[in-house]
């Protein structure tokens, strides 16, 4: 992990061994194959950023979590950045990585979902839009294709999100509260 956010994203199995002190047969001791070792660095990353992933929302309406949630991918994003980009390297030639890829789309789309009333989720571009602003590609970019800072990004994120639900009119009344924390559609 500390090859990683070193700014090695393609650590060898030799270069892991070298860096911890111990011979390679050591670490395949430890590692059957370069997944396990990709579980095990997964698993510890997990760890790190589920609670702001799961953390449940205030009960506040559904533009309010959308904010937060911004807050919260920033955080985490900046959290797995080096991580991810070195699983993107990789994930075609390690199932793992690729089933890991799937799972954490899958989730990162979902988290958006749940946030969002009915009424917003019939707007299917709008949707789409919406997690593609708020997507880790988009991160991405921002961090690593475009240089920007991490504040930078994130008022750039933000924005986005800002000019993607201002025309959103809904046809609740005043101070009416959208799905929060509400199970996925």
């Amino acid at each position: 992990m500390e090859l990683i956010v070193g700014g090695d994203l393609m650590p060898s199995a030799a270069r892991v061994a070298e860096e911890a002190g111990i011979g390679l047969r050591t670490v395949f001791r430890h590692f059957d194959d370069m997944d396990s070792l990709y579980a095990e660095i997964t698993a510890t990353i997990t760890q790190q950023v589920m609670p702001a992933v799961t953390a449940p929302y205030p009960d506040q309406d559904w533009q309010d979590n959308l904010r937060e949630l911004v807050r919260r991918r920033v955080r985490v994003f900046e959290t797995t950045l080096p991580f991810r980009l070195a699983a993107n390297i990789k994930r075609y030639q390690s199932p793992f990585l690729m089933g890991q890829y799937a799972k954490v789309v899958m989730l990162e789309r979902e988290l958006i979902l749940r946030l969002l009333p009915g009424e917003v989720l019939t707007d299917r571009i709008g949707v789409e839009a919406l997690c593609a602003a708020l997507s880790f590609q988009n991160w991405r970019v921002l961090r690593h294709d475009q240089g920007l800072s991490v504040e930078e990004s994130a008022t750039v994120m933000a924005h986005m999100v800002e000019t993607l639900i201002a025309p959103v009119r809904l046809a609740k009344p005043q101070g009416a509260r959208g799905a929060g924390g509400a199970s996925p559609r």
